[in-house]
């Protein structure tokens, strides 16, 4: 029996198998126009640093998906795998992919209603790249109950932590409710001043007071663009903050200023990370995880040296991290 043609047969068919696996693993590295000329290992494998180095400290590092909002949200979870992330706060409204389509022919984006195939879809790349959906926000909470338990429940459906928001004072026995009911944690977002709810710590602080689980969603950035002194906000709200929107920015107390990487603007980045670390010791920071979730938000930039931005806070972040860990 001459064996020859079937060897050739299996040495072709290997071939193609990892052709097609190389495909499989291109496809979790990004949009090469986003990533740029980024070396890709590298920078994933100092994202993977970053990242063990904050929650060797009890910390997570993520990203709300609003910084890659030229992105669908699969091409956006791609990028945050290229930059070594474990976590994201997606938004609503975000298109999941040009492939899904709702009842008028839009692009389907991510909240409730995503048909069953979209959420498989969105279920896959999370698996595919390793990242947990942790929370979702800003977004409105129905004020009435059944409109509220659908959100509550998409958020559980997803494995989500907390819901991000802006619901004032009136819905909070509803939200009560449902937060202790799903066991996910509510954070309030504050927007720039003085036009936001709540702009000011103060605010947020009375509002969450003998409400558990309702706790706040520190947006660093606004409160610089607001006037509001983060380190002094942050010690204002010690043990009620679960999460927070991080920025560094060029400017204080320009409600236009624009988004740098960390470390290298006026915020004190480094003076908030130290505030939040003494929290972190004292038990008082990340809601009922106790792990604060630190995610990257920028207002302003795009493509791919937007990405290349979030890179260098990234590393900076893990740098800092690992010094805190060290005192």
């Amino acid at each position: 029996m001459n064996r020859l043609p079937l060897l050739c047969t299996l040495l072709l068919a290997s071939s193609v198998l990892a052709a097609t696996s190389a495909r499989a693993a291109d496809e979790l590295l990004g949009d090469p126009k986003v990533v740029g000329k980024l070396d890709r290992a590298k920078t994933r494998e100092a994202g993977l640093k970053a990242s063990a180095a904050a929650e060797k400290i009890g910390w997570r590092l993520g990203s709300q998906a609003y910084t890659l909002r030229e992105q669908p949200l699969l091409d956006t979870l791609d990028t945050l795998y290229v930059l070594g992330l474990k976590y994201v706060e997606c938004y609503p409204n975000q298109v999941v992919s040009p492939d899904f389509k709702d009842a008028k022919g839009k692009p389907m984006t991510f909240g409730v209603g995503m048909s069953p195939e979209a959420i498989a879809a969105v279920k896959k790349k999370l698996d595919q790249t390793g990242i947990k959906v942790l929370s979702m926000g800003v977004t409105p909470i129905p004020a009435d109950e059944p409109g509220a338990r659908k959100l509550f429940q998409f958020a559980k459906d997803f494995g989500m932590e907390r819901i991000v928001t802006e619901a004032k004072e009136d819905q909070f026995p509803v939200i009560d409710k449902l937060a202790n009911e799903f066991d996910i944690d509510v954070a309030l977002h504050n927007h720039p001043g003085p036009k936001s709810y709540y702009w000011e710590p103060e605010h947020v602080l009375k509002a969450v007071q003998g409400h558990p689980r309702i706790g706040s969603c520190a947006d660093v950035g606004h409160w610089q663009r607001s006037g509001v002194k983060p380190i002094e906000a942050l010690k204002k709200l010690e043990g009620h903050i679960f999460e927070s929107h991080f920025k560094d920015l060029n400017e204080f107390g320009n409600v236009k200023a624009h988004d740098v990487p960390w470390g290298t603007g006026t915020g004190d980045a480094k003076g908030m990370l130290e505030e939040c670390y003494r929290q972190t010791k004292a038990g008082d920071l990340g809601g009922k995880t106790k792990k604060m979730t630190f995610n990257i938000e920028y207002e302003i930039g795009h493509g791919t040296e937007l990405v290349e931005n979030m890179a260098k806070s990234i590393e900076w972040f893990g740098k800092e991290c690992e010094a805190l860990g060290g005192k």
